[in-house]
């Protein structure tokens, strides 16, 4: 699996997904081993527009553990990173017999070069992509076959979901320990071809309060959190029902209400946290707008801890969706409209008078920096084609 170069190093490179949550993870009743207050779900999200691409080497020529992310070298000495090597590295020394750990290098240091093809700390689960990607590249490297969302798990909450395609539930731990806290997909991929996502970027700078951070408060001073926990496994189950039944309305329903009670709550934390901006909450008023003027409930917002909207919808409603969406959130006239909606092809239409006549929203030019069109789509990937790997030879960034 894993490709040697000219230097005698072993790498692995592979490419990991966005998820985004419709039933939210908010809150940790363990914050060493991360373990939820509540399940969550999320729909796996294609990743020819949204991915974390990773590579990782080992060799005895590497004198200490060393990490890039995005160009730019990390600390490897931060607890969830030590968490996953050192989890990897145990599994791998228990699977192999003595005389075998040598050739796998478990004694050496690795080297992890990771890049992004969407923006980082945003609110577009980059940690998730990212350190799904890590454990999987790792296990690839060290021959370490089973269950590994539970490694991810501890890396970042969300990224255990990212381990597959599909429809992803995080499972609450049962167990003392939390070791039966894990992802197990509901349905794949393929399940759902019509279903679509829209990702709104209004900002792509890093939030102002981490999801870390929030949770903690949140969970230490919200009142409303009470009330959260008597009705999310609830609405779990349900949500689960009507992805099994591809009962779209009941699907968008309740990721609505879900995106709105994780923001109820961060409103109710003291002091309060604002993920949603202004034209976060006019996205909003947009979208049940839309749904509105159709009668039926066709298109579903969710916003994790950002300002960016993911929007679901099928994929027959996405030109006047779109459409509407570009009326109300033109492109900067800086930026122009060739890269404004980037990612799957849709048949262009203009927003017909009669829906426009209906919607009482301002325009707000520039509001919104650019769409991505994308689908459900799968776990991760193996990359064999050494061309693609982020190291040079010598076991260092290619950028």
């Amino acid at each position: 699996m894993s490709q040697k170069t000219s230097s005698q190093i072993r790498c692995v490179t592979c490419t990991a997904p966005v998820n985004i949550a419709v039933i939210k993870y908010w809150g940790k009743t363990d914050e060493k081993r991360i373990l939820p207050t509540n399940p969550s779900l999320s729909v796996t999200l294609g990743q020819d527009e949204l991915r974390a691409k990773t590579s990782v080497a080992v060799s005895s020529r590497f004198t200490e553990d060393r990490m890039w992310l995005n160009g730019i070298e990390q600390s490897v000495n931060s607890p969830r990173v030590q968490n996953v090597l050192k989890e990897i590295r145990r599994r791998a020394h228990k699977r192999k017999s003595g005389e075998n750990k040598d050739d796998l290098g478990l004694a050496h240091h690795v080297h992890i070069v990771s890049e992004n093809n969407f923006p980082t700390a945003a609110g577009l689960a980059s940690s998730a992509a990212g350190y799904a990607c890590l454990v999987y590249a790792l296990s690839k490297l060290f021959e370490v076959n089973g269950e590994i969302s539970d490694i991810a798990r501890q890396g970042s909450g969300s990224a255990c979901r990212s381990l597959y395609g599909g429809y992803v539930l995080w499972k609450m731990a049962s167990k003392d320990d939390g070791s039966d806290s894990h992802a197990v997909q509901v349905q794949p991929e393929s399940h759902w071809p019509q279903m679509r996502a829209l990702i709104l970027v209004v900002s792509d700078q890093k939030k102002h309060v981490g999801s870390t951070e929030g949770m903690q408060t949140t969970v230490q001073t919200s009142e409303l959190m009470e009330t959260r926990f008597k009705l999310v496994e609830r609405r779990t189950e349900d949500i689960i029902k009507a992805i099994n039944d591809r009962d779209f309305p009941t699907f968008a329903k309740i990721t609505m209400q879900e995106s709105n009670q994780l923001h109820a709550v961060c409103l109710d934390t003291y002091p309060p946290i604002f993920y949603m901006t202004d034209t976060s909450r006019l996205i909003v008023r947009l979208v049940h707008a839309i749904n509105d003027i159709l009668g039926k409930v066709k298109v579903a917002y969710t916003f994790d801890a950002g300002p960016n909207a993911c929007l679901y919808l099928l994929e027959e409603d996405v030109p006047r969706v779109l459409s509407l969406v570009r009326h109300f959130f033109p492109a900067s006239k800086d930026a122009g409209n060739s890269s404004f909606v980037t990612g799957l092809k849709f048949d262009e239409i203009e927003p017909s008078t009669a829906d426009t006549s209906q919607i009482n929203l301002p325009i707000s030019e520039g509001a919104v920096k650019y769409i991505i069109h994308t689908k459900v789509g799968p776990g991760p990937q193996v990359l064999k084609d050494p061309k693609e790997s982020l190291f040079t030879p010598e076991g260092k960034p290619k950028l």
